[in-house]
């Protein structure tokens, strides 16, 4: 499927695409701060949350665009969007409504869980790294 779109030229060149013509989107909430959720977008998504107010992702299982909440009323408001040194990653902030997850928890993350990772600490000034 080819999208026309109407993102600025500009943009569309600071992006890096994986092979698929995808950037991940990491959304955050605007008020705490919390990491919500990941999700993907192509120039057309990253164009209609850009210009609506509202994010709009890729869905690379149903091959069409979603706007978080359009069927759940689980909302994201776009508050800023900004690109990594990189351009492969977009920062997504958003004033959340009801639940980012579709399990019904407040992040994805929660809802995933945490895994099992050693805690490292950084060194103390004037003590060597170990």
């Amino acid at each position: 499927m080819i999208v026309v779109t109407s993102l600025d030229p500009a943009i569309a060149a600071r992006l890096r695409r994986d092979e698929a013509g995808l950037v991940a989107a990491v959304v955050q909430d605007d008020a705490t701060g919390d990491v919500l959720m990941l999700g993907w977008m192509d120039d057309e998504a990253v164009h209609r949350t850009l210009t609506t107010g509202r994010v709009t992702f890729w869905s690379r299982s149903r091959r069409e665009y979603w706007r978080k909440g359009d069927t759940s009323g689980h909302t994201q408001h776009v508050r800023s969007v900004a690109i990594d040194c990189d351009g492969d990653a977009l920062l997504v902030r958003v004033q959340q409504v009801g639940a980012a997850c579709h399990t019904g928890e407040r992040t994805c993350f929660l809802a995933g869980g945490e895994l099992p990772a050693v805690v490292g600490a950084a060194p103390v000034e004037g003590e060597g790294a170990a």
